[in-house]
């Protein structure tokens, strides 16, 4: 199937799978039986995952799985997808995919993207995420048949692929880049997310950045690791919004973290601001622990919009109220569109170019 037009039908009815499963599992109020075996092969694959992996929560999942059944619409997809030039009828290339592993099915998107461009995907899975992308490939062939074939997992090395994308470390994406220079290749690095605080937000606002700090336990690129604040800050009213993400204190490994965190802080004398469930603690970097968050003081609003945008290779997201052209509303970092690409970099694009 080459017609990427039919290509969207499949995963429309993909994103309907996912909507008719997470719509089940709500009305079974947590029981695990369903009464297609599909949904409940996926349901085998949810426990799995999250016995693998400790930071795959069922909820975690299945928000994963919502996001999806709303972005795989027919609308969404054509709209996505009308600006670019498709040519009919060509053979397709294989592109490689190494993905990362932080939040369930985190490399979804650069799948997506293989097939409607009428490629085939060569997927390198992380260890931290091999059990719930197999099996949505499985549902997504036994969908659109004429999909097989074109969806292959690769647990060696890989071999036999016109064009990469790679995502990693900025430690791993060094060596990406000297091993696929002579392939054309996207190549991503770390990212974070921030957010830039006037003083001015609504409680509705701040309780709305929990979800920016805590959704995926605040692992995935576009999770709020730093806030910028006005001098003198009163993190209190910050503290009041976010009381009703406590409860996240009672996953074990989240509170290993906590803990663990708090204790280097304290012997290492680092004055800090927590909540029981929160560090905040001052420092100019981006990337903070598990149950950490840094965050700066600014005196002018205006160098500090300069050095985000100069620092913008770093930054996946920034949180803010019209402050930046690209500013995503409080609580949406975990609710990408289509065209929000990693780093920035149109994946389309790229394959449309290279295939």
């Amino acid at each position: 199937m080459t017609d990427h037009t039919q290509r969207i039908k499949a995963f429309v009815k993909l994103g309907t799978f996912f909507r008719e499963f997470c719509d089940s599992t709500n009305n079974l109020q947590g029981k695990l039986e369903h009464s297609i075996p599909s949904f409940n092969a996926l349901e085998n694959k949810i426990a799995l995952a999250k016995h693998k992996n400790g930071w795959f929560t069922r909820e975690n999942i299945l928000f994963s799985f919502n996001s999806w059944a709303n972005a795989l619409t027919e609308v969404h997809l054509n709209t996505w997808l009308a600006p670019y030039r498709f040519q009919q009828d060509k053979s397709p290339k294989t592109i490689a995919l190494i993905l990362a592993g932080n939040i369930p099915l985190v490399g979804f998107h650069d799948v997506l993207c293989v097939l409607l461009t009428g490629n085939k995907a060569l997927i390198k899975l992380s260890s931290n995420d091999n059990i719930l992308l197999p099996q949505v490939a499985e549902i997504l062939v036994s969908l659109a048949p004429e999909l097989k074939g074109f969806i292959n997992f690769e647990t060696n090395k890989l071999s036999d692929f016109d064009a990469v994308i790679a995502t990693g470390s900025n430690n791993t994406a060094r060596y990406f880049e000297h091993y696929f220079k002579d392939k054309p290749h996207i190549i991503r690095r770390n990212r974070n997310s921030v957010a830039l605080l006037t003083g001015k937000e609504s409680p509705e606002q701040l309780k709305a950045l929990g979800d920016d700090i805590f959704l995926y336990y605040g692992l995935g690129c576009r999770s709020v690791s730093k806030l910028f604040v006005p001098k003198g800050y009163n993190f209190d009213l910050l503290f009041e919004s976010l009381y009703d993400f406590h409860p996240i204190i009672e996953q074990v490994k989240y509170a290993n973290n906590y803990d663990y965190n708090k204790a280097v802080y304290l012997m290492s004398n680092f004055k800090l601001l927590e909540n029981g469930f929160l560090i905040l603690k001052k420092d100019e970097s981006y990337s903070s622990p598990i149950a950490s968050l840094f965050y700066e003081e600014y005196e002018n609003l205006e160098v500090l919009k300069e050095k985000i945008i100069g620092d913008q290779e770093k930054i996946q997201c920034i949180v803010s109220h019209n402050l930046f052209d690209s500013e995503i509303k409080f609580g949406n970092t975990q609710n990408p569109q289509l065209t929000d690409y990693a780093d920035n970099v149109d994946t389309i694009a790229f394959l449309l170019r290279n295939s």
